[in-house]
């Protein structure tokens, strides 16, 4: 693979959590979570994308909304849960994008707000209009997820260098 192909990344939010009596990072989804995070994993199985890797937050919502949505995929690939996610600004979570394997063509990362929505904004330089627009519209909302292409090395990935291809949100 050359790194001059187009790389990609999806930034995908986990879905709808219910509010329990635990800590944050333990709290569970909602059961609306569970119906959304499959229907996204649908609608990422519709993008075309083959994902090399899932990088996930170890947070109990980001791991039941990927356990959910990549049993939608036609390919489930490597997942490394990653305890950098949770909680992380954008230049965090493009420090964590920049360790990823030169072999990584694709792939997709399951976080939190608003780290995963200020990644996408951050990252994108360009953007096709309709997916600007429907992510200006309606935000970041939970199990939603943008679609980034950017060229070159995981290490070269900075602000402004990709673009924004493809934006979901669950009630679209």
């Amino acid at each position: 693979m050359s790194v001059a192909e187009p790389r990609r990344i999806v930034l995908f939010r986990h879905a709808k959590a219910d509010w329990p009596q635990v800590n944050d990072h333990e709290r569970p989804l909602a059961e609306r979570g569970r119906m959304d995070a499959a229907v996204a994993g649908r609608k990422l199985a519709d993008t075309g994308v083959h994902f090399d890797l899932a990088l996930c937050s170890t947070a109990v919502r980001t791991r039941e909304t990927w356990k959910l949505a990549v049993h939608e995929l036609p390919h489930r690939p490597k997942t490394v849960y990653e305890e950098r996610i949770y909680e992380a600004s954008p230049g965090e979570l493009i420090s964590v994008l920049n360790e990823t394997p030169d072999d990584v063509q694709s792939l997709v990362m399951i976080g939190h707000n608003p780290g995963i929505q200020g990644l996408a904004e951050v990252l994108s330089g360009s953007a096709e209009e309709e997916a600007r627009e429907r992510m200006s519209r309606r935000g970041f909302p939970a199990a939603a997820f943008a679609v980034l292409s950017f060229d070159g090395s995981w290490k070269g990935l900075e602000p402004g260098v990709a673009t924004l291809t493809d934006y979901w949100a669950p009630s679209e």
